[in-house]
């Protein structure tokens, strides 16, 4: 059973990644999937989610607007689309599996890094 979060990469102020999350060893069909993130020196901080149930979305302020979080069931991955980066969304970033009706995340992901410079 593993999450892999895959997509990081060095990106200039303003451009894009799409950050994809994997899982081998299990259905993502009964999970809601969550993005985090921990920048150097802070607290790993929520960024988005999506249901399993009707794949309703939510993202943290400090993203809304400029993220997007699908998911393809079929290739049992979920994705974060990162448009109009800034160098405060350096951080890594994790994604994690929460099973319907489970009140906390059963699996996390690596962490992929992403760095926002020019």
């Amino acid at each position: 059973v593993q999450l892999q979060a895959s997509g990081g990469g060095l990106v200039q102020p303003g451009g894009s990644l799409r950050l994809s999350c994997a899982a081998s060893g299990f259905t993502l069909d009964y999970y809601a999937i969550g993005w985090f993130r921990q920048a150097p020196g802070k607290e790993r901080e929520w960024v988005s989610y999506i249901s399993a149930s009707d794949g309703s979305t939510r993202y943290a302020d400090s993203v809304k607007g400029r993220f997007t979080i699908s998911r393809d069931n079929a290739m049992n991955t979920v994705y974060l689309r990162m448009n109009s980066l800034k160098p405060e969304d350096t951080a890594v970033y994790y994604c994690a599996a929460r099973e319907i009706g489970s009140t906390q995340y059963d699996y996390w992901g690596q962490g992929t890094l992403v760095t926002v410079s020019s």
